[in-house]
């Protein structure tokens, strides 16, 4: 199919705090707007009434800053695909009703959108090339960690999954406990770098099958912390980057191990990473060290495909409209979506 044959697809996302739009046409992305809420920072975390409000205040002008980067204008667009979930509700609702509407008034498709399938399928899109199916992918972000066996952009089956609390808010948690400013996976990551990961050590717990436990290491980093500071009160500042490089080391065992295990009982070797924590330095490299030792396939994503962004929602709905799937006007958002399946049902409008 020619470059000028593909649809032209507007995504929008608006899951948690990051106002996003974007136009692709087939794997290439012509526009990729986010904008970040940094009035959460000094919260300490998301506060969901905060986003809801600057989703409404920034999507409008996001989504025509996304139309002018790609030079086209909205009467051009031949469907709109929008995060349905799981996330926020509140912010989830703003980008799904604005989505419906203009879909709607251009007389054009709107297809919802699974969050967690987006961050997996993102790899469609360009500098590419894209994962052969079926391939694994270890999906991580601030709410998710899952192990998904992708046979088919619409066949995707979970293999295995956080039992408690997701890698990123691990990373998130021990940042906050450390004096580092939200979000801290970033600045734990950064200070990693001039660290020594195995100044400290922490349990690696392992669950059943391919799941994940992070809380108990949450706590194990809690308890760590006041014993050190009551014998200095000065520990932390002393050792910031060690505490972060040890922590990230026990966080990235944590993930390498089920995910090693996968590859030696699938025997696939074509392996991906997604979600927020797939920008973390120390995950590529170790995805880098798996494909020159063991001749994994890898595919990283760009940084930008790493956090929420509308271009893998875009990918989605490109997929979906190729196998002829569309979206209802009465598609409700959803905080909570367990099955990675398509959202959008065949010949709707």
């Amino acid at each position: 199919m020619s470059f000028a044959s593909h649809p032209l697809i507007l995504g929008i996302e608006s899951s948690c705090d990051d106002t996003s739009a974007a136009v692709i046409r087939g794997p290439s992305v012509l526009s990729n707007v986010v904008a970040n809420q940094a009035l959460h920072a000094e919260m300490g975390g998301v506060v969901p009434e905060w986003a809801s409000r600057a989703h409404l205040a920034k999507i409008s002008p996001v989504v025509q800053s996304a139309l002018d980067k790609a030079e086209i204008l909205a009467s051009e667009l031949d469907a709109v695909a929008y995060t349905l979930g799981p996330g926020l509700q509140g912010s989830l609702h703003v980008g799904a009703s604005f989505a419906k509407a203009l879909a709607w008034a251009l007389g054009i498709p709107s297809i919802p959108v699974h969050h967690m399938r987006a961050h997996i399928l993102a790899h469609v899109l360009e500098p590419g090339p894209p994962p052969a199916y079926p391939f694994l992918c270890l999906t991580v972000s601030g709410g998710h960690t899952q192990l998904v066996k992708v046979n088919h952009p619409n066949d995707m089956e979970v293999l295995g999954q956080t039992l408690d609390d997701a890698a990123g808010e691990a990373f998130d948690k021990v940042a906050k406990l450390i004096g580092l400013s939200y979000p801290g996976g970033p600045l734990v990551d950064s200070l990693s770098a001039n660290g020594n990961p195995d100044a400290f050590s922490f349990s690696r717990p392992r669950m059943k099958g391919y799941n994940w436990s992070f809380s108990g290491l949450k706590t194990q980093v809690l308890n760590f912390l006041k014993q050190a500071q009551e014998k200095d009160s000065n520990f932390v500042e002393k050792r910031q980057a060690d505490i972060c490089a040890s922590v990230q080391a026990a966080i990235l065992d944590m993930l390498m191990t089920p995910l090693c295990q996968a590859v030696e009982d699938t025997g696939i070797t074509e392996v991906a990473i997604a979600g927020g924590v797939s920008a973390n330095s120390g995950l590529r490299a170790r995805l880098g060290q798996m494909q020159v030792e063991r001749d994994w396939e890898v595919h990283i994503p760009p940084m930008d495909y790493c956090t929420d962004n509308a271009a893998m929602i875009a990918a989605v709905g490109w997929l979906d409209m190729a196998s002829e799937l569309r979206g209802e006007l009465d598609a409700s958002p959803s905080p909570r979506l367990p099955e990675l399946t398509s959202l959008a049902v065949p010949g709707a409008g």
